[in-house]
């Protein structure tokens, strides 16, 4: 039984992308899980749990791959390189990609990952020639390293249940197959593997310490069997005990080099050589698997390549784990994410566009590593709450610590000491907002003035607040009403409350509860946001509903007044994971299938992104950021962070200086369009000769940036020359100018 042929094609990134509105994608991942690892010509390959990295010892440096560089797969788990210098991936998913250093360029080879199978893992990649053996969870496949094709793969090995997950399969003049149920060995003189008949099978009976085959090696001429459990010697169809004193012993890996046999045995690596058995070193980090290099000794671990000899650990700069349950970008650019809860947590990140940077317990004044949410303030100033331990502020690289003990916070019912934090907000007075998920004494909204002063609020809602009630999603609309919702069970849906600026007058506050029963399409909410326009937007796990008429909470005269709830069609019964708003109004929706963007009132959905058709990491996606300066979106997964670009840039306040690139503009059928940059918000633009014809007349997206593709109102490219490029606001009051040269090819 074959694979057919399915899709095999050079993974260009272009062809990822679905639409003009994302480009020049990035992908950023831990990568110290590694699972793999293979050293060249002038380096090591490592295959992780968030892409490919190299590392050369002579630079000291380091070389990422992911699927924004053209990988298909992210979780990594084999690797091999072909006598062409070809490094092979193979994935959690059935991908493999082949990477050729020398051009730049990814064969992605799809046929496993299309298979009906469900178990599709690549277990292991090892080169015979010109041929590639690909162990998997069900079964062994050959294929071509010239061609990438398919040429055999076994499904019934011997008297094996079909489909036997396989973790290493090797050639010593037979075929070896090393699975969960026990060895496979080709029989001598056969040649249709895809047979079962072609197979001899040997388990415990037979003389195996275990079952559980981990590998096969050969090593001084014979063939050994490593078990999980123990050794084997296999000889003209008999197994004999090797390595006796080991049996029954925990058992990882094996490796031959030279007359030397290196043995994975718990937290040691034992050495056997000139028949005498000995202890080489003892582990401080949990080691998969080991390799041998030209730096000697090395170990696959989930902290890096480990070098036995030195301790060292070798993996890229990059975020500290695959985890953003929380992101944020401040107004300078930077990114944070927080990490984690309940023993998940490893601190808190940020990237500054060029290096990463974790602040965790180890390096900061804090004890505690499950930071939950993070929040960048208008006044540079970020917030990290955390899962336990209070918050932290971080501003101009100083960190304060808050906690039960020195903010008059209190945290859960029975355990005032355990404070979580998850939400904070900036109102119009500058004050920061502070969202306590349970307090033992109601009081979950806390506020911090400029000055350093702090007040703490109890919100009088319908149903009366419990000291047992928890809270999430804390946001400030245009009126400073906070809005956050409730997850504990029987009241659960949307609160709000206002203190109308009067910190110790509770008489005129405004507060609130909306339900199923007042509109909302559920009351499992998992996102509140609000747009530009201040309406709320609320996400759930039946869709999206918009708030519209928030200014009268404090207009009304009495509290919980009626308000305006819709739902958006486009994105019904949708399970909403987070929204993010661009500065065009925009929406990008978060689901687990992918990533939406909608029009500006929900009606329309403009693109959708899944890790199919884009470099997203994981179509799951768990958290959202939108840099309004630049226009990149920050999109987080559980498998990595994707950051892309779009036309959504914040617009400047006033005309100064357009900047108009390329410029000269070289045009021709496959030119990309010209760059007009420095508008106001909803500008419009007209492109005039030097004689002051009108060629074309436009408008802006609404931001800081807009696009002409060179051609005139009949879709025809100008022709040579020198042309005017004419900004002015909606009013028409302010104006500006610049000029492009036009060259056509």
């Amino acid at each position: 039984m074959r694979f057919r042929i399915a899709l095999l094609f050079t993974l260009l990134l272009s062809t990822l992308i679905p639409a003009q509105e994302a480009g020049n994608w990035k992908v950023y991942s831990d990568m110290k899980n590694t699972y793999d690892a293979v050293e060249g010509a002038s380096g090591i390959w490592a295959a992780s749990s968030g892409g490919a990295f190299f590392y050369s010892p002579a630079a000291n440096n380091y070389k990422t791959l992911n699927k924004s560089d053209g990988l298909s797969g992210s979780l990594l788990t084999a690797s091999v390189i072909d006598k062409n210098g070809n490094i092979w991936f193979g994935s959690q998913n059935g991908m493999i990609d082949v990477y050729n250093p020398v051009t730049n360029k990814v064969n992605t080879i799809f046929d496993i990952f299309n298979s009906d199978r469900t178990q599709k893992q690549i277990n292991e990649l090892k080169v015979k020639g010109d041929t590639i053996i690909v162990s998997t969870d069900f079964g062994i496949s050959l294929i071509d390293a010239h061609s990438f094709l398919f040429f055999d793969t076994f499904f019934k090995l011997g008297s094996f249940q079909s489909f036997s997950r396989v973790k290493s399969s090797v050639m010593f003049n037979l075929f070896y197959a090393a699975t969960d149920n026990g060895l496979a060995v080709q029989k001598p003189g056969t040649t249709n593997l895809s047979a079962p008949e072609s197979w001899n099978v040997f388990s415990t009976a037979d003389g195996l310490p275990s079952k559980n085959v981990l590998k096969i090696i050969e090593y001084k001429n014979e063939v050994i069997v490593a078990t999980d459990k123990g050794f084997a010697k296999f000889n003209n169809s008999i197994l004999s005990p090797f390595l006796p004193e080991l049996t029954g012993k925990s058992i990882s890996d094996i490796l031959p080099v030279g007359d030397s046999l290196f043995i994975l045995n718990g937290d040691t690596i034992k050495v056997f050589v000139n028949n005498l058995l000995s202890v080489k070193t003892f582990l401080n980090t949990s080691v998969k698997k080991l390799l041998y290099g030209s730096g000697g000794l090395m170990g696959v671990t989930s902290k890096g390549i480990l070098m036995i000899e030195t301790g060292a650990l070798l993996f890229p700069n990059g975020p500290a784990a695959n985890q953003f349950p929380s992101i944020a970008v401040d107004p300078a650019g930077n990114f944070w994410s927080a990490s984690g809860k309940d023993g998940r947590g490893v601190g808190f990140y940020k990237y500054d566009g060029n290096k990463w940077t974790t602040y965790n317990s180890g390096n900061s004044s804090f004890t505690l590593n499950d930071f939950y949410k993070i929040y960048a303030a208008p006044d540079n100033t970020v917030y990290a709450g955390t899962w336990g331990a209070g918050f932290v502020s971080i501003k101009d690289d100083s960190i304060k610590v808050y906690n039960y003990l020195n903010t008059d916070m209190e945290g859960l019912y029975g355990s005032p000491q355990f404070l979580v934090i998850t939400g904070f907000g900036m109102d119009s007075k500058n004050n920061t907002w502070i969202l306590n998920y349970a307090s033992n004494n109601h009081k979950n909204l806390s506020m911090i003035t400029p000055d350093s002063s702090w007040y703490h609020f109890v919100h009088p809602t319908t149903p009366a607040p419990l000291v047992t009630d928890q809270y999430l999603n804390l946001v400030l609309d245009q009126y400073d009403t906070k809005w956050f919702n409730g997850i504990t069970t029987g009241r659960t849906g949307l609160y709000y409350f206002n203190e109308n600026k009067t910190y110790d007058n509770t008489e005129d506050d405004k507060y609130g509860f909306i339900n199923e029963g007042s509109g909302l399409l559920s009351n499992s909410i998992s996102s509140v946001v609000v747009d530009k326009r201040g309406d709320v937007w609320v996400g759930s796990n039946s869709g999206v509903n918009i708030i519209t008429n928030t200014g009268t909470i404090l207009s009304s005269s009495t509290q919980n007044p009626p308000i305006r709830i819709s739902s958006v069609f486009s994105l019904r019964q949708q399970a909403i994971t987070c929204i993010a708003v661009d500065p065009l109004n925009r929406k990008w929706i978060g689901t687990n299938q992918g990533l939406l963007l909608v029009s500006v009132d929900g009606t329309q959905i403009n693109e959708t992104y899944t890790s199919s058709n884009s470099p997203l990491p994981a179509d799951k996606i768990v958290s959202l950021a939108v840099d309004e300066t630049s226009g990149k979106i920050f999109v987080g997964t559980d498998e990595g962070l994707a950051v892309f670009e779009t036309n959504a840039q914040k617009p400047v306040t006033a005309f100064t200086e357009l900047f108009i690139f390329p410029n000269p503009y070289k045009l021709n059928n496959n030119s990309g369009e010209l760059t007009i940059d420095g508008l106001v918000k909803e500008s419009d633009i007209k492109v005039l000769t030097i004689n002051g014809k009108l060629i074309k007349e436009f408008s802006s997206p609404g931001g800081r940036v807009a696009y002409w593709d060179g051609r005139d109102e009949l879709g025809k490219l100008v022709s040579s020359g020198i042309y005017l490029i004419v900004a002015f606001d909606k009013e028409g009051n302010n104006i500006t100018t610049s000029k492009v040269a036009v060259l056509r090819q």
